[in-house]
């Protein structure tokens, strides 16, 4: 299936965000540990989270978690404490996708974890310790790995008999995302904090049970500040519901980058309103370490508003649902622009142009590839998306919403 694009002349809409799946998997996991009698609201409706809750509520045997990476790595440690044994396994994809460092740390804790067929990848035999795990409570993780290792970690830490102490070595990437982990923790009633620039410390106090909403998702905003920005219209305007101005998602960056771009933001409660302000810069330079999310975004915001760019920190996009940076690579290509990738965490454009070969863009079971390049329509007519129905993973309503704006979407 295919989805064909063609953009309205001027956009004047309100969008209904999703929940943030981010969030969500996270206070899944609280919720679980806890056995709290209050289930967290407005959770997401992304594949992400709804295989999360089936997996919670019903702990089959086997555990599918298809594409979704969070809950890959979360399950991993929460399902260290299930009673029984349960196989965890995924899609293709996602075994290929590394995760012996957390199941390192987790055997180091005590936990009974083994693979079933390659040595460092999913799927997982995990046999759960209801007593719980503590053989050790100091553990040592490169800070340039997955967030969501860590934040896994943390998760189960007030569970471990003597808590937890993590120490991140070398560069710590992702931090906003560590620091919503410690967070919501807190707001749960545990005890975590970082003691220094590069040390983590759980204390060995259970969560409570309180009443929580999930916040709309600051990532889910990035393509509609892309469809501002790309918008050829002064009359364009764009408001968005259920964003908090001091949210702890990291990609609130995004208010800030799209400044940059030519978008004003506006907030008026939860509600946040873009407009086109105008101007561009003459170059643009970013470290995408902490908001890895957005770089597909902000590649196709400054490709097609003819931003040369440096974006560096990138290099968690190569074991996101697919190698995000080839696939930005071969993509852009297809449009006309040529991408240079320098060092596999670097992606670089100097206004290097070729002829444009098509404007049918492949997805690659890849949400983010979908979202970032369907608001390309706005100059690019006509352009195709590929297997369209990937967004379910965490925007299920996006092509509604596209429609709700004036966009003309049809099916192939």
């Amino acid at each position: 299936m295919h989805y064909s694009i063609k953009a309205p002349d001027f956009i004047r809409s309100s969008i209904r965000l999703p929940a943030s799946k981010s969030i969500s998997n996270r206070v899944l996991i609280i919720h679980a540990l806890s056995e709290g009698a209050y289930i967290p609201s407005n959770l997401s409706e992304g594949d992400d989270t709804q295989v999360m809750l089936r997996a919670l509520k019903e702990m089959p045997r086997e555990i599918d978690i298809h594409a979704a990476g969070t809950a890959m790595r979360f399950l991993t440690a929460y399902l260290s404490f299930a009673p029984g044994t349960h196989l965890l396994t995924g899609t293709e994809r996602m075994k290929h996708r590394p995760i012996k460092l957390l199941v390192d740390a987790l055997r180091t804790l005590g936990a009974r974890i083994d693979y079933v067929d390659k040595e460092g990848y999913p799927p997982l035999r995990i046999i759960g310790q209801p007593s719980g795990l503590w053989s050790d409570d100091k553990i040592e993780l490169p800070g340039d790995v997955s967030s969501q290792y860590i934040s896994a970690l943390l998760l189960i830490g007030p569970y471990l008999k003597n808590g937890l102490t993590l120490r991140l070595t070398g560069t710590v990437v992702s931090k906003p995302y560590i620091d919503l982990t410690l967070n919501l923790m807190r707001q749960f009633g545990a005890e975590a904090d970082w003691t220094d620039e590069t040390v983590l410390m759980v204390k060995p106090r259970p969560y409570r049970s309180v009443a929580f909403t999930v916040e709309n998702d600051w990532s889910a905003a990035s393509y509609w500040y892309e469809t501002v920005a790309l918008s050829r219209s002064a009359e364009t305007e764009i408001t968005l519901n259920g964003l908090l101005r001091d949210s702890r998602q990291g990609d609130r960056e995004v208010v800030r980058l799209f400044d940059r771009l030519g978008v004003s933001t506006e907030f008026d409660g939860y509600t946040v309103r873009l407009r086109r302000t105008g101007g561009l810069p003459s170059r643009f330079e970013y470290d995408f370490a902490n908001q890895p999310d957005l770089a597909q975004t902000l590649v196709v915001t400054c490709l097609l508003s003819g931003v040369p760019f440096v974006f560096t920190g990138l290099q968690s996009l190569r074991i996101k649902e697919t190698d995000r940076l080839i696939a930005l690579t071969v993509e852009a290509r297809k449009l006309g622009y040529v991408l240079s990738e320098v060092g596999g965490a670097e992606l670089r454009w100097e206004g290097t142009r070729c002829d444009a070969s098509t404007a049918i863009i492949d997805t690659y079971d890849d949400h983010r590839m979908a979202m970032a390049f369907a608001p390309a329509s706005l100059v690019v007519p006509g352009i195709r998306i590929n297997h369209p129905e990937v967004v379910s993973k965490s925007y299920p309503r996006y092509w509604e919403e596209l429609r709700h704006a004036g966009f003309t979407i049809e099916e192939g």
